[in-house]
């Protein structure tokens, strides 16, 4: 099962250890890591990459799930709250690209405050008790949520939002004097270009998860064949669980893709 991990310390050295501790994890096969950074929550609300491995598939932390969610860990408590709302710039198409709830980030955002340290990573796992137990021993508080993937659903609500108001703009043309036809025309075209736009932008995020998906898949796949027995069995599985979730969802937005193309 991919979740969101956040583990939080209350200094440095704690959540080194921490880091390390889930990469023994990682390399015994109780959990698989995708990707992994270690933060400190600064004295002004933002918070700071202190460390990120390079040793897991999704290399890059900017721009992925865990560098979604870091940057929204770096607004202050309730922020989330605002991006349901509409009212926190960014914050609602962050949540969707870290695949977390408000109610996570308000939660996890409560305990990290300035000075504070944390784990944030993107793993795999079917127990919680190895992790657990592991930040448990270092006073780390674990904070998890299973990542969702509503990306897709938000930019299809947001290309239905726009085709919406194209179609009223050209029922008001349509029945509007010959003088007041232009300035309407405008804001068609400049809807057009918004519409255009994000397709575009759809089309290039969905590229980003399958290529995020396949090197999580071929990483796996490479510590599986150095693997024996039980941790093998389980690192299978969990390539089994990608490729059919993965495949399925980019499926069916590349099907609303070529369904919106012919419209």
């Amino acid at each position: 099962m991919d979740r969101m991990l956040v583990v939080v310390f209350e200094n440095e050295p704690k959540a080194y250890e921490g880091s390390r501790a889930l990469r023994a994890l990682d390399s015994e096969g109780s959990i698989s890591i995708h990707a992994e950074a270690v933060i400190k929550k600064n004295d002004d609300g933002t918070a700071t990459v202190k460390q990120k491995e390079d040793d897991f598939p999704i290399r890059a932390v900017g721009g992925t799930a865990v560098g979604a969610l870091i940057g929204l860990l770096g607004g202050p408590v309730g922020s989330a709250v605002g991006a349901v709302a509409g009212t926190f710039a960014g914050g609602l198409w962050g949540m969707n690209r870290a695949g977390v709830s408000a109610e996570f980030l308000d939660e996890v955002s409560a305990k990290l405050t300035p000075g504070k340290w944390a784990l944030v990573a993107e793993i795999s796992e079917e127990w919680v008790t190895p992790v657990d137990t592991s930040m448990g021993a270092l006073e780390g508080k674990v904070y998890r949520i299973t990542r969702k993937n509503v990306e897709h659903e938000q930019y299809a609500k947001d290309v239905a939002a726009i085709k919406a108001d194209i179609a009223q703009l050209k029922a008001e043309q349509a029945k509007s004097r010959t003088e007041h036809k232009a300035k309407l025309q405008s804001k068609i075209d400049n809807l057009n270009k918004k519409l255009h736009a994000k397709l575009d932008q759809a089309k290039q995020r969905s590229e980003e998860q399958k290529k995020e998906s396949k090197a999580k898949v071929e990483a796996l796949q490479k510590k599986a064949a150095k693997t024996k027995g039980e941790p093998k069995a389980k690192i299978e599985e969990r390539i089994a669980d990608i490729k059919e979730r993965d495949e399925k969802a980019s499926e069916e937005f590349d099907e609303w893709l070529n369904g919106v193309a012919r419209a």
